[in-house]
């Protein structure tokens, strides 16, 4: 991981400890002071001078968008900051020091507690140096069930992951936590009946931060992808279509990506992919995602190309909860109670129930119960809100597993945009009814409205049946083997986990893996491939995996 276009950091705050500070400073890549004093230190892979700087006052931000320079006797407001930037930050006004994260907190921020004092990395691995390393089984219970870890949680009890709109503060006596609500949470967006077409006008706008810049949109078969890059050929950019393979058995994202592009006059890529390369694609992927999720192995072929395509890559994130309910079921549409609701979110954002037990009935019980009250304890603040549905989905899948991609694959090493955060855009798709949404009806109302005869070409989002089947790359015989040699870590290591059936499965060698060809069968197989490699990769640092179930 190159840090080029948004720089690695890290520092302490509080009465902090010059020894452990050094030791954090050189655990990591390496980095260069921005900032030392006695109750604060900022270190930098870059040059990170502050976009504030006034006697005792400072503040300085490190996500890819930041406040310009400004010369002011006061402190920026670290919220307005996270709202406009998304970016998360380090702000001192006299005894006051505050270490924010962005408002959705796209941009990481880990940190770990000792004594007085909090010391923080925009990656985990260098806060590893400083604490003892203990399995954290409820941060693997919701990867497991959920694909991605929720709240504050990471894989290791110690180290925590500091949540959008939240900040550590030390007042020169203690040190505290200070939560705030979001914009989008403070002013509840009432429906004002926003068109179609003030939707797109709205993305015009958001695009002309990027007039003059050359764009890469990577098209699917969907309707994000598609809106994305009929408003940037619209706009005259000099633009460029990138697709490859979700590794979903069809390809049809690649059959459809051609017409669309096609219509669109944009030039098309298609990044192959090799099967022999995907065990080492995972692996890759599990590492520099620091074991977070088991999404996104198929996308390292296309991100490594990003790298070098002197593009801003335009992402879709966020598009499918805020403009056509995505994940939200009729189910939780149609719920009259609180937990109803909450449940039925949960279960759409869970893994379905796979052919065979994966898990044994001790673990899933535990497993089941543990992830229930991390999802309560995360999604709290949204309940009663008027988009509490597509805004629980935002503030757990889209920031904790799916922006990872953009953030964590493409970035650090190229710039991404993404449009549908902007905050006014976020703030008019957002103020649409889940109903006016409900089956995607709003959604092909802003594709007729930015270029209809794209909006009328086939769709992933409408069209279920594969147009032909293709091998699949997680299943072939080069990530059986890998994910077999993973899988027999975790019956080795935690046997309690497993089922009896999977523990079969597993002593019958690779090939027995081809039974398990279904969408649940190989998310389950996925994540638990990931926890084994994470268990043999530190193999020789956790000596405790005694297990809650």
């Amino acid at each position: 991981m190159q840090f080029i276009v948004r720089p690695y950091v890290c520092g302490g705050l509080g009465r902090i400890d010059s020894a452990l500070v050094g030791k954090l400073s050189s655990a990591g890549p390496r980095v260069r002071p921005a900032l030392q004093t006695a109750e604060a230190a900022l270190f930098s892979s870059a040059p990170l001078p502050p976009y504030q700087r006034s006697g005792e006052a400072f503040a300085f931000s490190w996500g890819e968008r930041r406040p310009p320079a400004a010369r002011s006797e006061r402190a920026a407001d670290w919220m307005g900051v996270a709202e406009t930037y998304e970016t998360p930050g380090l702000i001192g006004d006299g005894p006051r020091t505050t270490l924010h994260t962005g408002a959705l907190g796209l941009v990481d921020v880990y940190y770990v507690r000792i004594g007085e004092a909090v010391y923080f990395s925009s990656l985990i691995q260098p806060l590893m140096a400083l604490v003892p390393l203990e399995i954290d089984w409820s941060a693997w219970a919701s990867i497991l069930r959920v694909t991605f870890p929720l709240g504050e949680a990471t894989p290791y009890r110690e180290i925590k992951r500091l949540p959008g709109s939240s900040a550590l503060v030390w007042d020169g006596e203690r040190l505290s936590t200070e939560r705030r609500l979001p914009r989008w949470l403070r002013s509840e967006p009432y429906e004002t009946w926003v068109g179609a077409g003030e939707i797109v006008e709205l993305l015009h706008d958001v695009y002309k931060d990027y007039d003059g810049r050359k764009l890469l949109v990577p098209i699917s078969g969907g309707y994000d992808s598609r809106l994305l890059g009929s408003v940037a050929k619209a706009r005259g950019f000099d633009v460029e279509s990138w697709t490859t393979s979700p590794d979903d058995g069809t390809d049809t994202d690649i059959a459809f990506a051609r017409a669309i592009t096609g219509e669109l006059g944009i030039p098309h890529r298609v990044i192959t992919q090799d099967a022999a390369s995907y065990p080492d694609d995972a692996a890759e992927v599990a590492r520099r995602l620091e074991y977070l999720t088991p999404h996104h192995a198929w996308y390292a072929p296309f991100a490594k190309e990003v790298h070098t395509s002197g593009r801003i890559l335009v992402d879709g994130l966020a598009g499918g909860p805020l403009l056509k309910n995505f994940m939200v079921s009729g189910a939780a549409l149609e719920a009259t109670s609180q937990a109803e609701r909450s449940a039925a979110v949960l279960g759409s954002l869970s893994l379905g129930a796979p052919s065979q037990p994966f898990l044994s009935e001790a673990a899933e019980a535990w497993i089941d119960e543990t992830v229930r009250e991390q999802f309560a304890a995360a999604t709290s603040m949204l309940h009663g809100h008027r988009a509490e549905l597509p805004l629980s989905v935002l503030h757990t899948r889209t920031v904790r597993g799916i922006a990872r991609s953009a953030v964590n694959l493409v970035g650090p090493e190229a710039s991404f945009a993404a449009p549908f955060i902007h905050p006014d855009f976020f703030d008019a798709a957002l103020s649409v009814g889940v109903a006016r949404k409900d089956k995607g009806r709003f959604y092909r109302e802003v594709l007729h409205a930015a270029d209809p005869r794209v909006a009328a070409l086939p769709s992933t989002n409408v069209i279920k049946q594969p147009l032909r089947r293709v091998a699949l790359r997680s299943t072939a015989a080069p990530a059986r083997d890998y994910s077999h040699r993973m899988l027999r870590v975790v019956a080795t290591r935690v046997p309690g986990l497993l089922s009896d059936e999977l523990h079969a499965l597993v002593a019958d060698g690779p090939d027995a893996l081809t039974r398990f060809n279904g969408w649940n069968d190989r998310f389950w197989v996925r994540g638990l491939v990931l926890f084994g490699l994470w268990l043999s990769d530190f193999e020789n640092d956790l000596d405790d995996l005694s297990a809650p179930f």
